[in-house]
């Protein structure tokens, strides 16, 4: 698609092949297809069902070697789609990109959080010293220790950051666990509440019933399902549109407001969401007014100043197709900054060297 933004009904299997690169039955895309993929979509063809398109393809040597299905929406600057490929009104978890939501909910229960501490709150941090530092010191204010978490105990997520932590003597914490920051926040929400601290991750309880509500006004939608996230707090189910919608209702609610607060503190101190080494961080450090949070299984949202939005999810949850299609997402959306590249950059190594790419195909 080069002739500017529209929606697409990519529903059906032919449709998802066509015009995507997709391979369909009896034809491969580059030099070859693979054949687990032709099957797939053979399959869903006998059977009347969906197949979502491609997103994102890995090539290695010339070699077409995998394919990375999704969908994606994205919303103009009044809150309509202007680009839907795939299925992007059935429920999914968004995982962490539902933390803006969640510290909002944070500072609806009298929280009193602003700076670096809101935007850790929203975080999914790499480990880094100053994210762990930040962590304890907002225990501390709540007249807590670390023994309340109730994250698992963890390694950062940014390899750099976990040899180093093991280099330091250091072993699994659950400081050092990605989402301690929400919950250190979720914590101090219940101090100031005079809630429970125990069981505070229980869907029930008084703090986690304050973040439905508050992800339901932001989405637009009722929560489809509740799960259990990777760090044990609970996980709310809705639509890619309703998180598009959610992250653009951030960035043009009123000033004071507590999306507001959170999506000022996320662009003021994005290091404090993600880390040195995120694209979260240089999206939003590059990018003036953007709000970006990542998920895990290959979610991301975004919002622009103008209140555009976007939100996607890779079927098959790799997050090396995560870049190439954010990048050339943003770039359909008219963003030109240099750091699409730098967030675009999905290397495949051969012998420790660049033998090929995962790119965006749409």
């Amino acid at each position: 698609m080069t002739d500017g933004i529209r929606t697409r009904d990519m529903g059906t299997a032919e449709s998802a092949a066509q015009g995507q690169g997709a391979p369909v039955a009896g034809k491969a895309r580059g030099p070859a297809a693979p054949a687990a993929e032709e099957r797939r979509i053979a399959e869903a063809e006998r059977s009347g069902g969906t197949v979502a398109p491609v997103l994102a393809e890995a090539v290695r040597s010339g070699f077409t070697e995998s394919l990375h299905r999704g969908s994606l929406v994205v919303l103009g600057r009044g809150g309509d789609v202007e680009l839907a490929l795939g299925d992007v009104v059935s429920p999914v978890f968004p995982r962490s990109a539902n933390k803006p939501m969640q510290a909002a909910g944070v500072l609806r229960a009298g929280a009193d959080l602003s700076g670096e501490r809101l935007a850790l709150a929203t975080g999914s941090h790499s480990g880094e010293r100053f994210h762990q530092d930040l962590v304890r010191t907002m225990l501390a204010e709540a007249g807590l220790t670390p023994a309340a978490l109730r994250t698992p105990a963890d390694l950062p997520i940014d390899p750099v950051e976990s040899q180093a932590h093991l280099a330091a003597g250091g072993s699994a914490d659950p400081v050092a666990m990605n989402c301690s920051g929400k919950h250190a926040a979720m914590l101090a929400a219940c101090v100031a509440a005079g809630w429970p601290v125990h069981g505070y991750v229980d869907p029930e309880h008084p703090l986690q019933l304050l973040v439905r509500e508050t992800i339901e006004e932001a989405s637009g939608e009722k929560v489809a399902h509740t799960g259990v996230d990777g760090c044990g707090a609970p996980l709310l189910a809705f639509s890619l549109t309703g998180l598009a919608r959610a992250f653009r209702f951030h960035v043009t609610a009123g000033p004071g407001s507590a999306e507001r607060r959170v999506a000022d503190a996320m662009r003021a101190h994005p290091e404090y969401v993600a880390g040195t080494r995120r694209i979260d961080t240089w999206l939003m450090r590059e990018v003036p007014g953007a709000l970006a949070k990542v998920g895990a299984e290959a979610v991301q949202a975004v919002a622009l100043a103008d209140g555009r939005a976007l939100a996607f999810k890779i079927e098959d949850g790799a997050k090396r197709a995560v870049g190439p299609v954010l990048a050339r997402a943003l770039r359909l959306m008219g963003v030109t900054d240099p750091v699409l590249d730098r967030v675009a950059d999905s290397p495949l190594l051969g012998g420790g060297r660049p033998a090929g790419e995962v790119r965006a195909v749409f």
